[in-house]
């Protein structure tokens, strides 16, 4: 078995399925590194365990808005990302092609709904503006 480097896993799979750009796997790489590192700071003494879901998607959003910061909506729907289950079909691909691996317990439908996009990359950079009938009060 010839083991792919990451780039030339996403020419393979952007072949077959475009609806993402390359700097989206790129990207849920880095992610999936962020998370780990992450989970290894707060696991010091615990047991290792396989990075879940739910555990990819909350790194994967607090470091685009690390990353990003107000753009990172722009920048993910650029890359073709609109939901956590566009993120769950970018990891699958790459479990597909052999760059990542799973557990019995990983699905693509384990990624949907995890996140809403507009409370998570939008909402948190729009300003505080009273409505207009509480300035009159």
């Amino acid at each position: 078995m010839q083991f792919l480097g990451l780039e030339q896993a996403i020419k393979l799979i952007i072949e077959k399925d475009t609806r993402y750009r390359p700097d989206a796997y790129f990207f849920l790489r880095e992610a999936l590194e962020f998370t780990i590192k992450r989970r290894s700071k707060n696991q010091k003494t615990a047991p290792k365990t396989d990075v879940t879901g739910v555990n990819l998607v909350e790194g994967f959003r607090d470091l685009a808005l690390q990353e990003f910061g107000p753009m990172a909506i722009t920048v993910l729907e650029y890359w073709g990302i609109q939901s956590s289950a566009d993120i769950g079909e970018i990891v699958f691909n790459l479990i597909e092609i052999g760059v990542l691996g799973k557990t019995k317990n990983d699905t693509r439908a384990s990624f949907a709904n995890l996140l809403d996009f507009h409370k998570s990359f939008v909402a948190p950079f729009e300003p505080a503006v009273p409505l207009l009938s509480e300035m009159t009060q």
